[in-house]
Protein backbone atom coordinates (compact mmCIF):
# COMPACT_ATOMS: atom_id res chain seq x y z
CA UNK A 1 0.00 0.00 0.00
CA UNK A 2 1.42 3.35 -1.04
CA UNK A 3 1.38 6.15 1.50
CA UNK A 4 0.02 9.40 0.13
CA UNK A 5 1.86 12.66 0.58
CA UNK A 6 0.08 15.72 1.89
CA UNK A 7 2.14 18.82 2.55
CA UNK A 8 -0.33 19.90 5.24
CA UNK A 9 0.76 16.93 7.36
CA UNK A 10 4.37 16.76 6.13
CA UNK A 11 6.84 17.36 8.93
CA UNK A 12 9.57 18.43 6.47
CA UNK A 13 7.38 20.92 4.66
CA UNK A 14 6.04 22.47 7.87
CA UNK A 15 9.47 22.74 9.51
CA UNK A 16 10.83 24.29 6.33
CA UNK A 17 8.05 26.92 6.24
CA UNK A 18 8.62 27.88 9.87
CA UNK A 19 12.43 27.86 9.51
CA UNK A 20 12.34 30.02 6.37
CA UNK A 21 10.06 32.56 8.02
CA UNK A 22 12.27 32.73 11.12
CA UNK A 23 15.40 33.05 8.96
CA UNK A 24 13.89 35.93 6.96
CA UNK A 25 12.99 37.86 10.11
CA UNK A 26 16.39 37.15 11.64
CA UNK A 27 18.28 38.08 8.46
CA UNK A 28 16.57 41.47 8.24
CA UNK A 29 17.73 42.36 11.74
CA UNK A 30 21.26 40.95 11.34
CA UNK A 31 21.81 42.92 8.12
CA UNK A 32 21.41 46.10 10.13
CA UNK A 33 24.66 45.07 11.85
CA UNK A 34 26.46 43.90 8.70
CA UNK A 35 25.94 40.18 9.41
CA UNK A 36 23.99 37.30 7.89
CA UNK A 37 22.27 34.21 9.26
CA UNK A 38 25.11 32.11 7.82
CA UNK A 39 27.60 33.78 10.18
CA UNK A 40 25.43 33.33 13.26
CA UNK A 41 26.25 29.72 14.29
CA UNK A 42 29.96 30.49 14.48
CA UNK A 43 29.42 33.63 16.52
CA UNK A 44 27.16 31.72 18.92
CA UNK A 45 29.80 29.01 19.36
CA UNK A 46 32.51 31.56 20.08
CA UNK A 47 30.36 33.46 22.57
CA UNK A 48 29.93 30.14 24.39
CA UNK A 49 33.62 29.21 24.22
CA UNK A 50 36.65 30.85 22.63
CA UNK A 51 39.95 29.33 21.66
CA UNK A 52 38.37 26.39 19.92
CA UNK A 53 39.40 24.91 16.62
CA UNK A 54 37.51 25.23 13.38
CA UNK A 55 36.64 21.53 13.67
CA UNK A 56 35.13 22.17 17.13
CA UNK A 57 33.02 25.01 15.74
CA UNK A 58 31.80 22.81 12.86
CA UNK A 59 30.80 20.02 15.22
CA UNK A 60 29.04 22.30 17.72
CA UNK A 61 27.17 24.28 15.09
CA UNK A 62 26.41 21.21 12.93
CA UNK A 63 27.84 22.96 9.87
CA UNK A 64 30.26 21.46 7.32
CA UNK A 65 33.95 22.12 7.96
CA UNK A 66 34.41 23.80 4.57
CA UNK A 67 31.50 26.14 5.29
CA UNK A 68 33.01 26.98 8.67
CA UNK A 69 36.30 27.88 6.96
CA UNK A 70 34.55 30.40 4.71
CA UNK A 71 32.55 31.75 7.64
CA UNK A 72 35.68 32.32 9.72
CA UNK A 73 37.30 34.04 6.73
CA UNK A 74 34.32 36.42 6.49
CA UNK A 75 34.22 37.08 10.23
CA UNK A 76 37.96 37.76 10.20
CA UNK A 77 37.52 40.30 7.37
CA UNK A 78 34.77 41.97 9.40
CA UNK A 79 37.18 42.25 12.32
CA UNK A 80 35.08 40.04 14.60
CA UNK A 81 37.41 37.04 15.02
CA UNK A 82 41.08 36.23 14.79
CA UNK A 83 43.01 33.05 14.20
CA UNK A 84 45.84 32.23 16.56
CA UNK A 85 48.36 29.44 16.27
CA UNK A 86 47.37 26.26 18.09
CA UNK A 87 50.11 25.43 20.62
CA UNK A 88 49.30 21.72 20.20
CA UNK A 89 49.38 21.57 16.41
CA UNK A 90 51.37 23.41 13.77
CA UNK A 91 48.63 22.77 11.21
CA UNK A 92 45.62 24.24 12.99
CA UNK A 93 44.48 27.47 14.55
CA UNK A 94 42.41 28.46 17.56
CA UNK A 95 39.63 30.95 16.92
CA UNK A 96 39.09 33.94 19.23
CA UNK A 97 36.69 36.85 19.20
CA UNK A 98 38.10 40.35 18.87
CA UNK A 99 36.82 43.06 21.21
CA UNK A 100 34.39 44.08 18.47
CA UNK A 101 33.14 40.47 18.32
CA UNK A 102 32.66 40.43 22.08
CA UNK A 103 30.83 43.75 22.02
CA UNK A 104 28.29 42.51 19.46
CA UNK A 105 26.98 39.85 21.84
CA UNK A 106 24.87 42.24 23.92
CA UNK A 107 23.59 43.97 20.80
CA UNK A 108 22.73 40.83 18.85
CA UNK A 109 21.42 38.31 21.38
CA UNK A 110 18.07 40.07 21.84
CA UNK A 111 17.36 39.57 18.12
CA UNK A 112 16.93 35.77 18.07
CA UNK A 113 15.07 35.96 21.38
CA UNK A 114 12.54 38.32 19.79
CA UNK A 115 12.30 36.21 16.62
CA UNK A 116 11.83 33.01 18.66
CA UNK A 117 9.16 34.65 20.80
CA UNK A 118 7.37 35.88 17.69
CA UNK A 119 7.55 32.50 15.97
CA UNK A 120 6.25 30.66 19.05
CA UNK A 121 3.55 33.22 19.87
CA UNK A 122 0.73 31.11 18.39
CA UNK A 123 1.43 28.42 21.03
CA UNK A 124 0.63 28.61 24.73
CA UNK A 125 3.44 28.27 27.29
CA UNK A 126 3.04 24.49 27.66
CA UNK A 127 3.01 23.98 23.90
CA UNK A 128 6.11 26.15 23.52
CA UNK A 129 7.99 24.12 26.15
CA UNK A 130 6.91 20.86 24.49
CA UNK A 131 7.94 22.11 21.03
CA UNK A 132 11.39 23.05 22.31
CA UNK A 133 11.76 19.73 24.15
CA UNK A 134 10.83 17.71 21.05
CA UNK A 135 13.11 19.73 18.77
CA UNK A 136 16.02 19.35 21.23
CA UNK A 137 15.44 15.59 21.18
CA UNK A 138 15.52 15.56 17.38
CA UNK A 139 18.59 17.83 17.09
CA UNK A 140 20.49 15.62 19.54
CA UNK A 141 20.21 12.71 17.12
CA UNK A 142 21.36 14.61 14.03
Amino acid sequence: MTETFDRKTSFGWMVNVVANQAAKKFEIELKKHGLTVALWPTMMCLWEEEGVTQRDISAKSKVENSTTTRTIDKLEKLGLVERRDDPNSRRSFRIYLTQQGHDLKEVLLPIPIAVNNDMLSSLDANEQAEMIRLLQKMVATV
